[in-house]
């Protein structure tokens, strides 16, 4: 416990820590605030830590500056920030879910669900103005409960229509995932590809580094769906591999 921040002065008890970004600097935490009991999601970004990084900095402020324009019931709420002595922490509801990737098997018609539930969620990331481009679609950041509701969370690496985060010379995204527009400059198009990459994933029970030993000889960023997934029904795996 001596390992977590103290945010009572703020009106948060961290209860266990759901994980670190890569993003240098920036730790996820359950926490409870104290006055209403709820759980809540706390994102600390530490300006004192050795591995922070002004880009890390900026794909904070960025993350804030967006969940501020949503309002989806399958994007957890933002909250509101904390400025601390060493930093900032963004808070946000925490929703009882787990990610796709320890998740249990899926069938084809649960995969169609989820599709069909996140399209939803992109559409309405692409009708805000400017539209929204997430940039880092992949099975940790996409939550399924028992009910099959979807739920999409982190927005660190997202931009606001063609405006980059970082400078355009470095791709963000996690491996294996990211559109090839995406490492010169993505589109809304970007997101689509990678939402597909996860599919892909869930329907074949496979990580992402199995699947992408499938991919197409001369392109690397396509994947060879008939391969992966010979049985399935050809209008899905038509719309798959567009």
């Amino acid at each position: 416990m001596s390992d977590y921040p103290d945010l009572t002065d703020y009106g948060y008890l961290i209860e266990a820590e759901l994980g670190r970004n890569r993003e240098g600097g920036r730790i996820t935490w359950k926490a409870i605030a104290i006055k209403t009991q709820k759980t809540v999601v706390i994102k600390q970004f530490c300006f004192a830590q050795a591995n922070s990084s002004w880009s890390g900095y900026k794909a904070y402020s960025q993350e804030i500056a967006i969940l501020q324009k949503l309002k989806h019931l399958n994007i957890p709420q933002y909250l509101h920030s904390i400025e601390t002595d060493d930093g900032f922490c963004l808070v946000q509801e925490y929703i009882v879910a787990t990610s796709c990737n320890g998740f249990r098997l899926l069938t084809l018609a649960e995969v169609k669900q989820i599709a069909q539930k996140m399209l939803d969620i992109l559409i309405y990331l692409q009708q805000q103005s400017p539209p929204i481009i997430h940039r880092d679609l992949s099975l940790d950041n996409i939550l399924l409960d028992e009910a099959l509701n979807v739920y999409l969370i982190d927005f660190g690496f997202s931009s606001l229509g063609s405006k980059e985060v970082v400078a355009s010379s470095v791709f963000r995204g996690t491996p294996g995932f990211i559109a090839p527009e995406q490492i010169i400059q993505p589109t809304i198009a970007s997101d689509i590809y990678s939402l597909g990459v996860c599919l892909v994933c869930l329907l074949t029970h496979q990580d992402i580094t199995e699947v992408r030993a499938a991919a197409v000889a001369d392109d690397p960023y396509q994947l060879n769906i008939k391969q992966l997934l010979p049985t399935l029904e050809p209008q899905f795996r038509s719309w798959l591999e567009k």
